[in-house]
């Protein structure tokens, strides 16, 4: 049963200047976030797509941005695409929802990103 969705976009343009800021960098994003968008043609179309997917989990859950914070919830990117991760308390937030799995799409166009989620319970 689905028990949240979540759409976000984020402008590509606006995360190419939040970008430049290395402590934004480092708050907002995990290593393996920063080691992959920084491996890619252009990095900030990547971090603008992980930024959207933190911002459609928020949606999805109900909690908003400050309910679950910006570094609890990161994506990983897999051979089978891109997985969303929460840490221990992001976590707990997840199961008080009454969510089981998250599942998570992402992508880019222009100056745009654009991640979904959707919570699913076993039950």
């Amino acid at each position: 049963m689905i028990t949240g969705v979540g759409a976000d976009l984020c402008a590509v343009s606006r995360m190419k200047r939040a970008v430049e800021n290395d402590y934004f960098v480092r708050k907002i994003f995990v290593a393996e976030e920063i080691e992959y968008a920084m491996a890619q043609g252009e990095p900030a179309r990547h971090f603008a797509a992980a930024f959207a997917a933190r911002e459609a989990f928020a949606k999805a859950t109900g909690l908003g941005m400050f309910g679950v914070g910006l570094s609890s919830v990161w994506v990983r990117r897999t051979d089978k695409g891109p997985k969303l991760m929460t840490d221990g308390e992001a976590s707990k937030k997840l199961k008080s929802h009454g969510a089981d799995r998250c599942w998570l799409s992402l992508t880019h166009e222009g100056d745009f990103a654009l991640a979904f989620v959707v919570l699913e319970s076993a039950g």
